[in-house]
């Protein structure tokens, strides 16, 4: 049975801690809904109602265009073993990124990546768990070191380059607020 919390409780918060993967949605008043996988050490939860994660340089830019039209995100994490569980984060995100006046602080919650183009913070306003039961069980065999080799190999003028050229709309064609220090 699920179970609908106001705030991130610290049981909560031991489980997110265990997760190597976790789930954001978001959504346009129009066009696709988006579901993006994430990984790497990219989520911090701030307090009881309030997470931020670290987004790096992807193919597309799909989160940033959405939250600039409406702010709405689920985060979401399963469990692949152990207990089998489900938990949904419900809330407000902004971002920011460079060249914003909290970037220096927000992104120093993350180890450093190559590419980081923004930090979602969300605003949390309810949490849900629910049973896992359908969720398969996985072994973890470590994180991907794929996206910073190619944000090393691109350097910093090449991620600035791609970003301008891949990232600027989304795939409905709305306006990603790109902003490069």
């Amino acid at each position: 049975m699920g179970t609908l919390y106001d705030t991130i409780e610290p049981k909560l918060v031991e489980f997110i801690g265990r997760q190597q993967m976790f789930f954001v949605a978001t959504a346009a008043p129009t066009g696709r809904v988006n579901v993006s996988p994430k990984g790497l050490d990219s989520f911090r939860v701030l307090g009881p109602n309030r997470v931020a994660w670290l987004n790096g340089t992807g193919s597309g830019k799909e989160t940033a265009a959405h939250i600039g039209l409406d702010p709405r995100m689920t985060i979401m994490f399963c469990a692949f073993e152990g207990k089998p569980w489900i938990l949904r984060l419900y809330g407000t995100a902004r971002m920011v990124q460079p060249p914003d006046a909290e970037w220096d602080e927000v992104v120093s919650l993350f180890p450093p990546l190559d590419g980081a183009r923004q930090v979602f913070v969300v605003d949390v306003d309810s949490c849900q768990t629910s049973c896992g039961f359908g969720v398969p069980l996985y072994d973890h065999v470590g994180q991907r070191d794929l996206m910073p080799q190619w944000a090393a190999n691109k350097g910093p003028d090449g991620i600035a380059k791609y970003q301008r050229d891949k990232n600027r709309r989304s795939l409905d064609g709305f306006d990603t607020d790109l902003r490069q220090a």
